[in-house]
């Protein structure tokens, strides 16, 4: 062996001692009879003697209780053993090691000083755990779905058997296309299956159609690479597909997809995989898709504005939601539900509707379905005095339903015009957060004017 190899071989073994020595607890290493081959620094300082004393000893004139020698005879590692040295419990590993041409070796190493240490890890380990069970909840929490198969009211024969349907869809991993008109329930259906589902632990991904520019729908849908066009990020973005893995995706209006991607979401659906805008690599995702829409398909496949492939891969499990004209039995329930609901989201007070209105309810077309009669009655809650709902509270085209109305034309176009302010009124108080100041900028009225106005129409005032 030349010089520059013993050098090397020295460097390394000193470079492999300084590890050694580092190890806090402290370290010793047996041969086969079991005598001291290495003695730690750390391990020297702790008993209180001189590291290289102790090579070529025994270990059990160096160590009280050492076990190192049995562990060389059967070749069985201890592995966080209790050990009595000096009065203190400790724990320790013992490891063999066989090396070829220099026969058994072990490896002993203090891992806690006193057994407490132990007891204080698990404990740590025990709220770590606790947190990130909690944490899990959490998350779950935030990224499932808001509403359950118990948020659908209805007793309707209807609403019934939509409800087992879509418990019976939720079970199923095939899509689920969901139809009816506006304010029908569509996205609480989608919720409700998703939640009943094995996915509900994972997201529910939700992106309306209708809502995206068409420039930006494809990168929304599948993600982008980063510069993949002008505006993208510099990290890139992953697509709804992609982040609906395990979970569900939601597409709202589907009808609104333009032609040209249609293509490319049938292949999507067909393969569970995409490719992002700018890439060049494929990603699957298993997703489950609830698509939405309040369009006809048929009407439009026809007319060539969709796909026909396209609408018969989307229409494997349909659900066909009526609107509230055709199930007005379940109107009272839901009108129940929905004045419960306020008062325990927005702090109004519990009120009962009166037969009159009830009537004037189920004499009504509504047209925007359970959303017209959520709007109506968060109107009314949120300005009316008294504890019962009167004809008198609702809007003047309801009121002109009513048994007793005999309103003059005149009179029905004044209210009109004063319902419709009344509305504006209300609708920008809420989105400048009761800033009265911001209101009226908006409103482009003075501060005065619009106290007045609260006033004539009978709205709250709360600070700001």
């Amino acid at each position: 062996m030349d010089p520059g190899e013993i050098k090397d071989l020295q460097d390394r073994v000193r470079f492999y001692e300084a590890i050694l020595d580092q190890i806090q607890n402290g370290v010793m290493i047996t041969d086969g009879e079991g005598k001291v081959v290495f003695f730690s620094k750390t391990y020297g300082r702790f008993l209180g003697i001189n590291p290289e004393d102790q090579i070529g000893r025994k270990c059990t004139e160096v160590v009280e209780n050492s076990r190192m020698h049995i562990v060389a005879a059967t070749g069985v590692a201890e592995i966080n053993h209790p050990h009595r040295i000096m009065g203190q419990d400790m724990v320790v590993q013992r490891i063999p090691v066989r090396i070829d041409g220099q026969g058994m070796f072990v490896y002993g190493q203090v891992m806690f000083k006193d057994v407490r240490d132990v007891q204080a890890l698990a404990k740590k380990l025990n709220v770590l755990e606790s947190k990130v069970e909690l944490y899990e909840k959490e998350l779950m929490s935030l990224r499932s779905s808001k509403y359950t198969i118990d948020n659908i009211i209805g007793q309707s024969p209807s609403i019934v058997e939509l409800k087992r349907l879509a418990l019976k869809a939720s079970q199923i991993n095939a899509p689920v296309l969901i139809m009816g008109e506006s304010g029908t329930g569509k996205e609480l259906f989608a919720h409700a299956i998703h939640y009943a589902s094995d996915r509900r632990i994972y997201p529910f991904i939700r992106l309306n159609c209708a809502a995206i520019p068409k420039d930006l729908l494809e990168s929304e849908l599948f993600g982008y690479e980063p510069g993949a066009f002008t505006g993208a990020g510099a990290k890139g973005k992953p697509g709804k597909f992609e982040l609906a893995h395990k979970g569900s995706i939601f597409l709202d209006e589907i009808s609104d997809l333009p032609l040209e991607m249609q293509p490319k979401l049938l292949r999507v659906l067909e393969e569970k995989e995409m490719e992002r805008v700018g890439g060049t690599r494929m990603t699957r995702s298993d997703f489950r898709l609830i698509a939405a829409t309040h369009a006809k398909l048929e009407t439009l496949v026809e007319q060539g504005a969709f796909r026909k492939d396209l609408y018969y891969r989307l229409n494997v499990l349909p659900l066909m939601i009526p609107p509230l004209r055709q199930r007005k039995e379940d109107i009272p329930l839901i009108s129940e539900y929905l004045i419960r609901k306020f008062q325990k989201e927005e702090g109004t007070k519990m009120v009962e509707i009166s037969p009159d209105v009830m009537e004037i309810f189920k004499n009504y077309y509504w047209p925007g379905n359970v959303r017209e009669l959520a709007n109506i009655l968060e109107r009314i809650l949120y300005t009316m005095d008294g504890d019962t709902i009167l004809p008198r509270h609702l809007p003047i085209i309801l009121q002109s339903l009513g048994k007793d109305s005999s309103l003059p034309e005149e009179t029905v176009l004044k209210r009109l015009r004063e319902e419709v302010e009344k509305e504006v009124l209300l609708h920008t108080i809420r989105m400048s957060n009761d800033n009265k100041n911001k209101a009226a900028r908006i409103l482009g009225i003075h501060r005065t004017s619009l106290y007045k106005k609260m006033k004539k129409f009978n709205i709250p005032l709360k600070n700001g």
